[in-house]
């Protein structure tokens, strides 16, 4: 049974090696004073991150940015807390196909949407969660470094020493974007 999950994982990465080749980005980022949204991709099985999610939301809404959050959590049912929330989408594991890509309109909806800023809080490395990061649309991907990772998404990325502090995480990203000034375009293939 391994074998066979191995082999699809290897479908799926060249699968996705595909998509993100006839995908064209463009990288934008000037200032943090003009972000507008921000995606951020999440592993919704940790549920005690939760209210630090809430808390950064509240946070950028106070400054007028509309802050997503797209999550995968593994099980069948979404946790309560989870629902009729207006900022979190989720998608469980009937939602990912066999290759491990996330499979629904609402993965598909948030990897079109041009956000502002994406930030990745996948540490874990799901991969349908890895899947929605390298396919979005998003102007300037933010994420953790990874020494494995020769063909990273990610146009900023925080080394942070383990175990990473969700809080801790997402004040550090932000007061790097506030950081950065220069107005810079670039086009990725």
């Amino acid at each position: 049974m391994e074998l066979f999950n191995k082999i699809r994982l290897k479908i799926g990465n060249l699968i996705l090696s595909k998509n993100v080749a006839r995908r064209k980005r463009e990288i934008y980022y000037s200032n943090f004073k003009n972000v507008r949204s921000i995606g951020i991709v999440w592993d919704a099985s940790r549920l005690l991150e939760f209210a630090s999610l809430s808390r950064f939301h509240q946070r950028m809404f106070d400054i007028k940015i509309d802050v997503k959050i797209f999550g995968y959590f593994p099980g069948k049912n979404l946790p309560d807390q989870y629902t009729a929330i207006r900022f979190l989408r989720c998608i469980k594991k009937e939602d990912v196909n066999s290759f491990y890509h996330a499979d629904s309109s609402e993965a598909n909806s948030f990897i079109n949407n041009p956000f502002d800023i994406l930030i990745d809080i996948n540490f874990d490395k799901l991969y349908p969660l890895r899947y929605i990061t390298y396919l979005s649309r998003a102007r300037f991907k933010v994420g953790l470094f990874d020494n494995e990772t020769a063909d990273s998404p990610f146009d900023l990325m925080m080394e942070i020493k383990n175990p990473v502090e969700i809080d801790g995480y997402l004040t550090q990203v932000i007061e790097y974007l506030k950081m950065i000034k220069d107005k810079s375009t670039k086009t990725v293939e």
